[in-house]
């Protein structure tokens, strides 16, 4: 006898391009992985960088001779210099003399991450979760120099001629790039499909 098969899964069946409770937490447990081993490389660069900068070269000025302060060095010619700075503003140099203020809230976009990566779940974007861990690594890098010397150390000095972009470091730049990340995310991005709607 003959008659229409059933489409209900026996207990324990998987389902054809469904996702089993464990592979959702796999996935959860590798973005998480992801998350925190790409905000602690940026950690460990920015700091590193940071302890070379400052054991090696003299504080410097990027916008032409001033007394006391040291030529930037070449990397690439005029583009691209190593100028040394003391910033006790926020990133780029912005808001000068606010580092106690600045450290604060940067306790508090730590947690902010790390709760919103929480809440992303396993099916988020992946790009999502780089940018997070990015942002992560720059927040703390940054913050690390604020608690240790009340300032943070900048040295990536760019720009053509007299027009120099702002000067910064490792974490300033990995923020940049996740702020980049996170924009594509939301101008671009698809929401995981549920399996809805075939």
């Amino acid at each position: 006898m003959t008659g229409s098969a059933s489409t209900t899964p026996l207990d324990g069946e998987v389902v054809p391009g469904s996702a089993t409770a464990a592979e959702i937490r796999a996935g959860g447990i590798r973005r998480w992985i992801v998350f925190f081993a790409l905000a602690i490389g940026v950690v460990v660069l920015d700091q590193a960088s940071k302890a070379i900068i400052d054991a090696s070269f003299a504080l410097a000025s990027s916008h032409g001779p001033v007394s006391g302060l040291a030529e930037p060095t070449p990397i690439l010619g005029d583009l691209v210099r190593i100028a040394k700075t003391y910033n006790d503003g926020g990133l780029f140099g912005l808001f000068d003399a606010t580092a106690p203020i600045l450290a604060v809230a940067s306790l508090a976009v730590i947690a902010v991450l790390v709760v919103v990566q929480a809440r992303s779940g396993p099916r988020a974007s992946w790009l999502t979760t780089i940018a997070l861990g990015l942002l992560l690594g720059g927040a703390i890098g940054n913050l690390i120099d604020r608690i240790r010397y009340g300032y943070v150390i900048d040295w990536v000095d760019m720009g053509i001629g007299g027009w120099r972009f702002y000067t910064f470091n490792v974490a300033d730049s990995a923020i940049s790039i996740a702020i980049v990340l996170l924009l594509v995310t939301a101008l671009f991005g698809r929401q995981p499909d549920d399996g809805a709607g075939h």
